[in-house]
């Protein structure tokens, strides 16, 4: 995907001033088997609210999309009423879709329960792991590191998100499983926004490290607990979480302007 470091969370972006997205698979005759061009759209526009292109709070223009994408407007359209079903985006009567904006106390709680399945999900997987699910969370964890030792935030949010689905499968509970991923995807942005505070990206990997370790040598309780601290905004975390949130949302300058509480 097309780096967009240079891009300020702060300011929502004119669609008409970013790169044309031309990735093959997203073109009309390029559909894979079973996949609606609206179900590719909206993975593609999901990547791009997860990674800030599209900041809280941005207007997301059909046209303009469509014109982006080289697509019609209806795939467009089915694309934005799928994440707005998922509460990554909200629709607005006669004022279109936006990335939608969750207040911190919502924020707060949807974060515990985010932990509680993940923990969930770490005690199972700790006792049902594959020989090859253990080499893809080994990958996965690899694959963390490199984008770690690369200096890429991108290609490490990108790498833990395949860490953690590891997980998820490894459970070996569907419904758990199914839950997990949806909440994941509802939180993604600020899932991606956590990793913005200094020096996080490393603690993040040292505590893949020890989620790994707990897995590998069959520890439940551990595992469980491991995945439910990695996953807890909590002490120094939480203000830094805050004055990270509050540069994302439109006209926000910093700390000092402060998030919606709900």
């Amino acid at each position: 995907m097309t780096s967009h470091a240079n891009l300020s969370p702060a300011t929502a972006p004119d669609v008409d001033t970013l790169p044309r997205r031309t990735d093959p698979d997203l073109r009309p005759h390029a559909a894979r088997a079973g996949e609606r061009q609206a179900d590719r759209l909206r993975q593609a526009l999901e990547d791009d609210i997860a990674t800030g292109v599209f900041p809280i709070g941005t207007r997301l223009d059909e046209v303009k999309l469509a014109q982006r994408f080289g697509v019609s407007r209806t795939p467009i359209r089915e694309a934005l009423i799928e994440l707005a079903a998922a509460g990554l985006v909200e629709q607005k009567p006669r004022r279109g879709a936006f990335v939608r904006e969750i207040g911190i106390s919502r924020l707060i709680e949807m974060f515990e329960v985010m932990a509680d399945l993940e923990a969930m999900c770490g005690r199972l997987a700790a006792r049902r792991i594959t020989p090859d699910e253990v080499l893809l969370l080994e990958q996965s964890h690899a694959a963390c590191k490199a984008a770690h030792d690369a200096g890429d935030p991108d290609g490490y949010y990108r790498a833990n998100q395949i860490f953690h689905e590891t997980i998820y499968k490894a459970s070996h509970n569907g419904f758990l499983a199914e839950q997990a991923l949806a909440l994941h995807g509802r939180l993604a942005p600020y899932r991606r926004l956590q990793l913005r505070a200094r020096n996080r990206v490393s603690t993040s990997l040292k505590e893949h490290d020890e989620i790994v370790a707990a897995i590998l040598a069959g520890d439940a309780e551990a595992a469980g607990e491991r995945m439910r601290q990695h996953i807890l905004i909590q002490g120094e975390r939480f203000n830094d979480f805050v004055a990270n949130l509050s540069t994302q949302r439109p006209g926000g300058t910093g700390a000092a302007s402060g998030p919606r509480v709900d």
